[in-house]
């Protein structure tokens, strides 16, 4: 039977009112990734060689999602921070306090009112009502609500990108690297699952420019995903496939977790057997006999 996207999103609610209600959900306050000077640093690293040293020595097969959290800290401030200074053209607000304070609160107040009824759905007045900034004070921060959509996209992309690109180069080889790849997005999506929803939900709403980054990066993943498909080959550790039409396959099913979680949740199906069953299913297409 079909479900509306009303429902779906009524659903969504259910399962994530404490992630959609606290913005980010698990995001801790301490900082592991620094989107400003995009250095990635590891909690229990050795300090000479930070997380990329960490993540060699272990065993990347058997990582799980509270490693990975404890591993990975993503912060929020952080975020605002970034989106302060790529906006600061456009942004009246010239306190740096001020604008991180009230950047949260618009940012939270998107996600929220957006899961609820729709980004296209959303009014001024309904930010205004729930971030309490006034309709002038909003504009302080973007001229347009196509503008704020913008903002939102662009943050989430470049987190994604940043966590991804470092996560695989701090190991080596192709088994490794697509392992990492892959429980790296899923484990990352299931911390900023609002976040995501919003970004996959809403990427219909982007402007003609926004669209065309939205799918430069949508591509950019897979040919990450690719390239690595392309290395295990070489090494002789992955089957002579498609590697195209498999990395977009791949992508699709790491989009899955996070478009349709609420079903996952009912089936009471964690994102740590998700990976492991994804993984299992990439492996048994690819992996040559041992």
């Amino acid at each position: 039977m079909h479900r509306s996207k009303t429902n779906v999103r009524s659903v969504f609610l259910t399962f994530h009112s404490g992630l959609i209600y606290s913005c980010f959900g698990s995001f801790a306050g301490k900082a592991c990734v620094f989107l400003k000077s995009r250095r990635l640093c590891c909690q229990t690293a050795p300090e000479s060689n930070g997380l990329n040293r960490f993540c060699a020595d272990r065993a990347v097969s058997t990582m799980n999602y509270a490693e990975f959290q404890n591993i990975i800290k993503v912060s929020k401030l952080e975020l605002y921070h970034r989106t302060f200074s790529d906006n600061k053209e456009s942004i009246r607000i010239k306190n740096e306090k001020t604008a991180l304070k009230n950047l949260e609160k618009i940012f939270c107040a998107t996600l929220k009112i957006s899961n609820r009824k729709g980004y296209h759905n959303m009014s001024m007045r309904d930010l205004s009502r729930e971030t309490g900034l006034s309709m002038g004070a909003l504009y302080a921060y973007f001229s347009s609500k196509e503008e704020l959509l913008g903002m939102l996209q662009r943050q989430v992309r470049t987190l994604v990108r940043q966590v991804l690109e470092k996560r695989i180069e701090s190991v080596k080889g192709a088994a490794h690297m697509l392992r990492m790849a892959v429980k790296t997005h899923l484990y990352l999506s299931e911390i900023m699952q609002p976040w995501f929803y919003f970004s996959y939900m809403e990427s219909k709403n982007l402007s003609d420019e926004e669209r065309k980054n939205a799918i430069e990066s949508e591509l950019a993943t897979e040919t990450m995903i690719r390239n690595i498909l392309e290395r295990g080959e070489a090494e002789g550790v992955f089957l002579s496939r498609n590697h195209q039409l498999s990395a977009g396959l791949v992508k699709a099913m790491l989009q899955e977790w996070y478009i349709n979680r609420w079903k996952y949740a009912k089936k009471n199906v964690s994102v740590d057997q998700y990976a492991d069953f994804v993984l299992q299913f990439i492996e048994v297409f690819y992996r040559t006999p041992a």
